[in-house]
């Protein structure tokens, strides 16, 4: 079924819409979550909040790209879960890891008159990601936005996961670099 029709079964209220995106999107949600939690019973509750909060903002949203739409609600939910249960800083996960590595990069500190900036730095990090050429667009957002391990990167890439190790080094010194230019950092 077609983005646009499952859209049009949520503005309908239609019980069908959450089997059709299920269907449609369960396994790439389920595969955001999974990378987070890395616990498959936490992954289909995240999964199933997806669906849950899909339906609620349906009714006053009317997504571009449906796909876009449920991964980011699927994300926020697995990292809001994975903090929950775990500290930032403890465990060997690659949440920490991938966040730790980001973490020269963009401030760390939340204080009140920083907050006006997170605006300011999303946009830059658009740009910066949008300049990329595609194979380090693919490997930057696996590694900081799906989380996906350096092993998967590599086998979805067809690089080596020296390759992808160096990849990330060098864009994160050069979104480090752009981000001092521009004073965000």
């Amino acid at each position: 079924m077609e983005d646009t029709a499952i859209i049009d079964l949520y503005w309908q209220r239609s019980d069908q819409a959450i089997s059709e995106t299920d269907r449609k999107y369960g396994r790439y949600c389920h595969r955001i979550a999974m990378n987070i939690c890395t616990d498959n019973e936490d992954a289909e509750e995240c999964v199933n909040d997806t669906w849950f909060r899909a339906w609620n903002l349906m009714p006053t949203e009317r997504p571009a790209i449906l796909s876009g739409f449920l991964g980011t609600i699927t994300r926020h939910l697995a990292l809001d879960r994975y903090r929950a249960k775990h500290s930032l800083k403890r465990g060997g996960g690659e949440v920490p890891l991938a966040l730790d590595e980001l973490s020269d990069c963009v401030m760390s500190q939340s204080d009140p008159e920083r907050e006006v900036e997170v605006k300011e730095l999303e946009e830059a990090i658009d740009r910066f990601v949008n300049e990329l050429p595609e194979t380090d667009q693919i490997i930057f957002i696996s590694r900081y936005w799906f989380l996906a391990t350096v092993a998967e990167i590599a086998k979805k890439s067809g690089c080596t996961q020296s390759k992808v190790k160096t990849t990330l080094f060098r864009l994160r010194k050069k979104l480090r670099d752009r981000l001092q230019e521009e004073g965000l950092c």
